[in-house]
């Protein structure tokens, strides 16, 4: 009787293919730190960024201040102040609520978001009222006007940091 001892054997097969679901632990671990990483960086992230926003228009005013002694032209200085606070202003809130804003809205919104009451009523106005006058009857303190401003620009850093 001759039979073949390998004739009872099973052909070879592949075997399973490793599955992708459940994961590993160590890839658990890896989604646990990124997602830690995520909630610790994305609110530093965001107070960096507007602290940033804050430090460059703080430097902007001081420019605008060293532009002023050296040149001396009110009008210019007038104009660039009221765009470094639209611009701020379109940082911080929305633009539907900012960008249509002339004269004494502007001056009001200005008020409401930390001016109180100091643009509408007080050494702001001239950001509206210089634009119809000419320029050497222009009455511009300088001083307290930049202070207005630095107060406007550090009451939005307050308020940003509570959002």
């Amino acid at each position: 009787m001759t039979t073949d001892p390998l004739a009872d054997l099973r052909d070879w097969h592949l075997p399973e293919p490793v599955s992708w679901w459940p994961p590993a632990p160590g890839w658990w671990l890896v989604a646990v730190v990124l997602i830690a990483l995520v909630l610790v960086v994305r609110p530093w992230w965001r107070r960096r960024s507007r602290a940033s926003v804050q430090r460059a228009a703080r430097r902007e005013l001081a420019r605008l201040g060293r532009e002023l002694a050296v040149h001396g032209d009110r009008r210019r200085y007038l104009a660039e102040l009221s765009h470094l606070l639209r611009r701020l202003a379109l940082a911080r809130y929305p633009r539907a609520q900012v960008a249509g804003l002339v004269g004494e809205d502007w001056l009001a919104f200005l008020d409401a978001t930390g001016g109180a009451g100091a643009f509408s009523k007080g050494v702001g106005r001239v950001l509206v009222e210089s634009a119809h006058r000419p320029a050497d009857q222009i009455d511009l303190e300088v001083e307290p006007l930049a202070e207005l401003v630095e107060r406007w620009i550090a009451v939005g850093a307050a308020v940003d940091e509570k959002r």
